[in-house]
């Protein structure tokens, strides 16, 4: 939910912060004190266009930032307006385009009221929205049509006109009898030939170096004969005993070194026949890697793939008939598959806009008309909501209703009957054009609603603020020649106060504040 909104230099808002509740909260004031102001905010974190006419003036950018608590983070999203230049969004302060933003958002917030942007007017998510409610899914269907396109191209590749077929045969014929007759068996060949080769091109110098260093260690004035002096001068000075043990140990090790010298020399042998025909292995296996692929296993990788393919092509008119008999199979549970799911969703669609419809009543708009049209054959993924507000006027697809206020109570009466919403509803004009009864109808609902969601609603009237778990009341006022825009959290006496400027334009009429107690016990009792 949203747990902190901060608006600095948009329109008459210098600086204003407002911490709603859980619950529903109503934001109250004036016309003009920045109320919807506080919506074209939320707008604005949530990928709105923003306008630089916004910018307060003398200001140089404008500056919006949300808090929001989700069930395992926070997240914070930010938008800045220069009054001159791009806007920019960030993400917990990391820089993100606007459809980043927009995206992250929209599974956060959602407006209702005059704001293209709110989801239920997408019909991806009025789709979505009859199919929870049906209480199915598109699971199913999603697998096999997925399941017949991979079919449908593997007759593709083994489709095409005759002479293409027969030049790909060709082609990977020759490959492969280039590929077999290399018996590739080892990805790591190569570099075990690179060091075999190393040793046969250097096999004389090789030689010559253990003989070199042989003869240093085996002459007489060598490094034997001159330790084996050294132990001497030291074997009857038992101080110097540990010192000649030492010399003694490295004695062994000289006559261990001098033998391995010996016998890796004499491993040393010239041979022609197997240099040449190592590095012919491997100029082989360069040639393949430079056709076939950078490294041996991505050639052993390609033979691989070669083979199959040939396979297929060699046998392709039986492969055809077996991956058409597939297809038809996979088709055939497809199409019952859909069926299935467009019965369940025309079986869903006139229950739904029927409960829908008995909200709409209650809002004020009895004759009113709420039609998800489904499509009559298939998946019937078509689905469109339509509304129509009085008798005798044609349903509209939602987008296009006119009235503000209409199309949010058409909203609110909806995300009554669905049960899954982003975690904060924002609703403007929700109350446009009605009163007395209406209005109270209104705030239980919207109260009701507050069960479930973070509900935030700008509204003007007593009756719908009443039903609020909080009520912050928006203000302006001047200062410095400068019209400012405050927010107030406001309770007890203040919210009475409130409530009776509400009512009848007196925050300190007896009347009023009688009726605003009346209203909030009415409330209290009803929600």
């Amino acid at each position: 939910m949203l747990s902190e909104l901060r608006v600095r230099n948009l329109g008459v808002i210098e600086d204003l912060l407002i911490r709603p509740g859980a619950g529903m909260t109503a934001l109250t004031g004036e016309t003009g004190a920045g109320k919807t102001l506080l919506v074209g905010a939320l707008e604005l974190l949530t990928g709105g266009r923003a306008d630089p006419a916004l910018v307060r003036a003398g200001a140089e950018v404008a500056i919006v930032e949300g808090r929001f608590e989700a069930p395992d983070e926070e997240i914070v999203l930010t938008r800045e307006i220069p009054a001159d230049g791009r806007s920019r969004a960030y993400v917990n302060g990391r820089m993100a385009t606007a459809a980043a933003l927009s995206e992250i958002g929209a599974a956060l917030v959602d407006l209702h009221g005059q704001h293209a942007h709110q989801s239920l007017l997408r019909p991806d998510t009025q789709r979505g929205a009859v199919d929870r409610y049906a209480g199915v899914t598109t699971g199913e269907v999603d697998r096999l049509r997925a399941e017949a396109k991979a079919v449908e191209q593997r007759l593709e590749e083994l489709g095409g006109d005759e002479r293409t077929l027969a030049h790909e045969l060709d082609l990977l014929r020759f490959q492969l009898d280039e590929l077999e007759g290399a018996r590739l068996e080892d990805a790591g060949e190569d570099e075990a030939l690179q060091a075999e080769e190393a040793v046969l091109s250097a096999a004389e110098a090789l030689r010559a170096a253990t003989g070199d260093a042989r003869r240093l260690l085996d002459a007489d004035e060598g490094a034997r004969g001159l330790l084996g002096a050294a132990i001497g001068a030291l074997a009857h000075h038992e101080p110097l005993a540990d010192l000649a043990a030492r010399a003694e140990s490295l004695a062994a090790e000289l006559d261990d070194l001098s033998s391995e010298l010996r016998s890796r020399g004499e491993g040393f042998e010239d041979d022609p026949e197997r240099l040449a025909a190592l590095q012919e292995r491997r100029r082989l296996l360069s040639e393949l890697r430079r056709k076939y692929g950078a490294t041996l296993e991505a050639v052993i990788g390609f033979r691989d793939e070669a083979r199959s393919r040939l396979a297929d092509l060699e046998s392709a008119d039986a492969r055809r008939a077996e991956l058409a008999v597939e297809l038809e199979t996979v088709l055939e549970a497809l199409r019952s598959a859909e069926r299935s799911l467009g019965d369940s969703r025309r079986a869903a669609a006139p229950r739904l806009a029927g409960e829908i419809e008995a909200r709409l009543r209650l809002l004020a708009l009895p004759r009113a008309r709420l039609e998800v049209v489904v499509p009559p054959a298939g998946r019937a993924d078509a689905i469109e909501f339509r509304f129509g507000a009085n008798a005798g006027e044609a349903s509209l697809p939602l987008a296009k209703v006119a009235s503000g206020g209409e199309l949010a109570r058409a909203m609110l009466a909806t995300r009554l009957v669905l049960s899954e919403a982003p975690p904060t509803l924002v609703f403007d004009e929700v109350d446009a054009g009605i009163g007395g009864e209406a209005a109270l109808h209104v705030g239980r609902a919207l109260s009701e609603l507050g069960r479930r969601h973070q509900v935030l609603v700008v509204t003007h009237l007593a009756q719908v603020a009443a039903f609020a778990g909080e009520q912050i009341a928006i203000e302006k006022h001047e200062a410095g020649g400068r019209t400012l825009t405050a927010a107030r959290p406001v309770s007890g006496e203040e919210r009475l106060a409130e409530l009776s400027r509400m009512l009848s334009g007196q925050p300190a009429s007896e009347l009023g504040r009688r009726h605003a107690e009346e209203l909030l016990q009415l409330a209290s009792a009803g929600s």
